[in-house]
């Protein structure tokens, strides 16, 4: 687990949104972090970051969102970009069965490459067209509950469960960091035991293409 403490905040938890072009992901981290939506996006080139501050449990925690592009011919630049991620948001269209169909792709390229105790949580995105649906809801869950993801529903056009997805991540993240406190302080308290805790601070790659805007998917 990577995260870094300082006078700011507490804890520094890096989480990555992975999917498919065009599901909807950047519009998912500006209605998040600045409660913006574009409806007229353009896909995300690279990697691009924002953040947002906020209490769980009297602690102050930053929360630093990655956005990489999902097209093809960026995997080799976004591949990089899941290290000292602690938390991740798979995403697809309910309207575009081809986006659920990837999310096993997704989730492989996931595990390959980030911490093994990384919280992930799925969530199909673009409820605000139900009527276009090709995806039931049911079917969503089904594949959270067998790969033990959490599963959202979620509109970003709507601001439907954006915030819940993120707030549910962070406190799974933030719960996973305070076992891991409680049980190196009572192993300390063991002469001759003791657990490191890791903190590490995330690395923000030069390499990588940090955008601002709001229009981008």
């Amino acid at each position: 687990m990577s995260y870094k403490v300082n006078h700011q905040y507490d804890y520094l938890f890096k989480i990555v949104l992975i999917g498919d072009s065009g599901v909807g992901k950047s519009n998912i981290l500006s209605r998040y972090t600045r409660n913006e939506f574009c409806l007229e996006s353009k896909s995300t080139i690279g990697v691009e970051f924002a953040t947002k501050t906020l209490q769980v449990e009297g602690k102050t925690v930053k929360a630093q969102i990655w956005d990489t592009a999902g097209q093809e011919r960026y995997r080799a630049i976004t591949s990089a970009y899941y290290r000292g991620a602690v938390g991740a948001l798979l995403v697809y269209d309910i309207t575009k069965r081809q986006t659920f169909e990837n999310v096993h792709r997704w989730l492989r390229e996931l595990r390959d490459h980030a911490d093994s105790n990384i919280v992930i949580m799925m969530a199909g995105n673009k409820t605000d067209l139900n009527h276009l649906r090709a995806v039931p809801e049911q079917e969503g869950q089904g594949v959270a509950e067998k790969e033990g993801l959490s599963f959202l529903e979620t509109s970003a056009m709507e601001a439907v469960n954006v915030e819940k997805a993120f707030q549910t991540i962070l406190m799974d993240i933030y719960q996973i960091i305070s076992r891991k406190a409680l049980a190196a302080q009572d192993d300390a308290a063991v002469p001759g035991q003791g657990t490191a805790i890791k903190v590490g601070e995330v690395n923000n790659n030069a390499d990588l293409n940090k955008k601002q805007g709001c229009c981008s998917n």
